[in-house]
């Protein structure tokens, strides 16, 4: 399976443009501002459903127009058509809904597109996963488990929609000063059936992720989960009227990730976010992705595509090496901003796109 060609319409700055990949890896070159992010931005919408950078969905839709369109081909036994309609609200004064998508013209729920097309990101914005909030953390986990499990997708959205639904009866209990505990027993019992199914794929992922070999950096995940139950629930009763959040579940766990600087004493470990040196952090970050790649492959039984935007730039030449040596390994979609960063012998069958 790989993503044959890209049909984009209105789409960032983009007002019509055809591109056509290579199955093995392509190049995209051009200087900043010619459009290279926005180009993978659309691959990952065709795979996601969503974008990796954009608050709100609008912002991929080109300045003054009410629609974006992608359509992406595969070439796979099926010859799956991915498309995915971005408006902004209205076309034409008439009212249209925000997002649609659609496989081979007949539409589907996100959570049904996002089959399709497996792909792992790798950017330099990346390094927000070590530095940035627990939620940038917690969103690596879900964008790598929604893609292989139907499960796993379904349980995120409908924890996402209680905790809302919570929250909000939360904060009338705060407005009012009463609590009624017979609006709350539905939504609890939400939340900890899908909470727990969470949790338990997180933790099968970190698993995973400590036992994988790793060739560029050595670390160890600690899962800082925060567990729902009725018992934990209520033990945070009365601070999350005060709060009017809830305090415990899925939706608060985090990740440790621990470098051994000594390399011979485990207990002298310490978390990559406060004490790494920030190529350490991205040699971690580039691990991550790696394993992410061969954590999709084992679940899916297909290589991901591999997307890498403009990331010759924040690696050594050591490290390049080992990007050079996993591109043949799976369809490959790079971005730089000269060609001559490539070294064209150590890839097979390039194509080149220029910008």
């Amino acid at each position: 399976m790989f993503l044959k060609s890209l049909d984009l319409q209105n789409f960032r700055s983009y007002s019509k443009a055809t591109f056509d990949f290579s199955e093995n890896t392509t190049i995209i070159v051009g200087p900043n501002t010619a459009g290279k992010t926005n180009l993978i931005e659309a691959i990952f919408l065709l795979s996601r459903g969503k974008s990796f950078r954009a608050e709100k969905d609008i912002q991929m839709i080109a300045f003054g127009q009410d629609l974006a369109r992608v359509k992406g081909k595969l070439a796979n036994e099926e010859k799956v058509e991915l498309e995915a309609v971005l408006t902004t609200g209205r076309i034409g004064g008439v009212e249209a809904p925000l997002k649609r998508f659609l496989v081979n013209g007949v539409a589907k729920r996100r959570v049904d597109f996002i089959t399709h097309l497996p792909t792992v990101l790798f950017s330099p914005v990346d390094l927000e996963i070590i530095v940035d909030s627990p939620s940038t953390r917690r969103n690596f986990l879900d964008d790598v488990l929604e893609q292989i499990d139907h499960q796993y997708r379904l349980a995120l959205v409908t924890y996402g929609k209680a905790l809302r639904q919570r929250n909000a009866l939360l904060e009338v209990a705060r407005e009012s000063g009463v609590r009624r505990e017979g609006q709350f027993e539905y939504w609890d019992k939400i939340l900890i059936e899908n909470g727990n199914l969470l949790t338990l794929k997180r933790e099968e992922f970190i698993v995973f992720i400590n036992r994988a070999k790793k060739e560029v950096f050595d670390f160890t995940v600690l899962y800082d989960k925060s567990t729902i139950s009725k018992e934990r629930l209520l033990q945070y009763k009365d601070a999350e009227v005060g709060a009017a959040a809830t305090l415990v579940g899925p939706h608060r766990d985090d990740l440790s990730i621990r470098i051994n600087p000594s390399s011979s004493n485990e207990s002298e470990s310490v978390d990559v976010k406060l004490f790494g040196s920030r190529g350490q952090q991205r040699l971690v970050v580039l691990q991550l992705k790696l394993i992410a790649l061969s954590f999709i492959e084992s679940r899916l039984g297909v290589r991901p595509v591999l997307l890498l935007d403009d990331i010759f730039s924040e690696l050594d030449e050591d490290h390049i090496r080992i990007i050079y040596d996993i591109l043949h390994k799976q369809q490959t979609i790079l971005t730089t901003t000269h060609e001559e960063f490539i070294d064209k012998r150590r890839i097979r069958d390039a194509s080149v796109v220029k910008l």
